[in-house]
């Protein structure tokens, strides 16, 4: 393809502080009647004076420093002067020129993907348009929550990298607890700005903008605002590219727009020309000074960064040799990963307790249990649309069924029976084998007594085992599980088989 495909992304993300980001105003409006949750401050009244959230500028600094981001030593709010009806003021209080966080990054699979600043700014209220209905409605309570605001360099390569930086920038945000950042609530939203090149015709410059090469004129870009799913994301980008380079294949002559991405009909729709800095007329907010960051106050915040989940998935995979996708999965939400290692340290206390040597079995318990909380407990969350959170399973229980498959006391079969139970009532897995009694049968002579009488009475199946037909033995292993009712030890049943049919054969 001659073209290169180049991709930016703003994205907004609600804080989940206590107040909103002026007054105070409580920040959880959710299920809460049309405007009941609003001052005369978010409001937007004549003479009210708008005072910072602390705790707001705070976590944007986190977050800028869980981004690798430089602080700004002195930043300033700025008005951003629009018409919209969902904005009670007729402008909003955001940053322009000194934003609190800027020049970080985030790499997704070994790329760099270069942010150019972090700001913090106050949301809008939500406009709703009925069905059938010749007017549309305002509700100001979401008016003036702490709306953070990540803009990257427009450095992305495509939809898929474009939709992990989103995914894991909502994974930072939640391990850190400062943002719910559900896209289905509103609290995330994703903005891309895609425009198309011809190869070897532009670059980047200092600021991060692109420059032509030479006389080369370049595209404009397009916005696509507001894509409320990951899913959407990827699509709608995919399908702007496509229609870029459509067009310019045919000699379109692109201009900058702003769309917006319809899901039913699977395409991108133009909502208006794009904006420019100056349409929005910045100015310093009179009513705030500007407001100092001092490096001991930056240390203080930064000491409470954790280990975040882009980190937390290579230690998972370097650590416990789990693949990258079992990682992916288990990293996915702080409390699930922390479970994860909950369950594993209690496997590593209970094989030290008998005096083995965790470092000689621990790839191979943490890939068991990595397995079966990936294979079986991901299918009970899913079936009954819960997380790690709503579960009746402790770490402890968990790693104590694991042990229970490992020591070969149960069968794979009979551990998911366990499991199934513990989903639903809790309980110790020791002693849930002994009531549903399915303790694996280990007795060898009890086994040979069963597995003959199976042999004897299936003469035919022998004959196709003696003629060579290996996987006949599958047959036998099956019809012993049954008599057994899925007790029986399977290693050892298959070993009792073809002990006695070879000796069949030999008679």
């Amino acid at each position: 393809m001659p073209y290169d495909v180049i991709i930016g992304l703003e994205i907004h993300a609600e804080l989940k502080t206590k107040s909103k980001m002026f007054c105070r105003c409580n920040n959880n409006s959710e299920a809460k009647e049309s405007n009941t949750n609003v001052c005369p401050i978010c409001l937007g009244h004549p003479g009210t004076l708008p005072y910072p959230n602390k705790q707001a500028i705070e976590w944007t600094i986190l977050i800028g420093k869980a981004l690798n981001c430089h602080i700004n030593s002195r930043t300033k709010f700025d008005r951003k002067n629009y018409f919209y009806p969902d904005l009670a003021k007729g402008y909003q209080i955001s940053q322009y020129d000194l934003p609190i966080a800027y020049d970080g990054y985030l790499v997704i699979d070994d790329i760099n993907i270069n942010i150019i600043r972090i700001h913090l700014e106050e949301d809008t209220g939500k406009t709703t348009h009925p069905t059938n209905a010749n007017y549309s409605l305002v509700d100001y309570n979401r008016a003036g929550t702490p709306l953070i605001e990540m803009v990257t360099y427009p450095v992305i390569p495509d939809a898929e990298t474009a939709k992990k930086f989103c995914q894991t920038y909502q994974r930072i945000l939640r391990y850190l607890n400062i943002s719910d950042a559900d896209m289905e609530k509103g609290q995330m939203r994703c903005e891309a700005n895609i425009s198309i090149q011809e190869k070897g015709k532009w670059k980047l410059n200092d600021q991060g903008e692109i420059e032509p090469i030479r006389r080369y004129k370049l595209n404009p870009k397009t916005e696509l605002k507001n894509i409320n799913s990951f899913k959407a994301v990827e699509k709608a980008i995919k399908y702007e590219t496509d229609h870029q380079i459509k067009a310019l294949e045919q000699g379109e002559q692109l201009t900058q727009q702003t769309k917006g991405w319809n899901e039913d009909k699977g395409q991108t729709i133009l909502q208006r020309d794009k904006e420019t800095s100056a349409d929005y007329r910045y100015f310093p907010e009179p009513d705030i000074p500007a407001i100092s960051i001092d490096g001991q106050w930056v240390k203080q915040i930064q000491s409470a960064l954790i280990e975040l989940p882009h980190s937390k998935k290579k230690r998972f995979i370097d650590q416990y040799n789990l693949t990258s996708e079992a990682a992916e999965a288990l990293t996915s939400d702080k409390n699930l990963a922390d479970y994860t290692e909950q369950v594993i340290s209690e496997l590593r206390a209970w094989i030290e307790a008998n005096g083995d040597d965790w470092e000689r079995q621990k790839k191979k318990l943490a890939k068991s249990a990595t397995n079966w909380m990936v294979g079986e407990l991901f299918k009970h969350l899913r079936e009954n649309n819960q997380t790690i959170n709503d579960i009746y399973i402790t770490p402890e229980n968990f790693a104590q069924l694991i042990s229970l498959v490992y020591q070969e006391k149960i069968n794979s079969s009979a551990g998911q029976k366990i499991l199934e139970y513990m989903y639903k009532k809790g309980g110790d897995p020791t002693e849930i084998m002994k009531n549903l009694e399915l303790e694996q049968v280990d007795d060898t002579e009890k086994l040979k007594k069963t597995i003959q009488e199976i042999i004897d009475k299936h003469p035919e199946q022998v004959d196709q085992y003696r003629q060579g037909k290996a996987k006949v033995l599958q047959f036998f292993v099956g019809q012993t599980m049954a008599a057994t009712g899925g007790k029986a030890n399977p290693k050892k049943v298959q070993k009792i088989l073809q002990e006695l049919l070879t000796n069949f054969n030999k008679s």
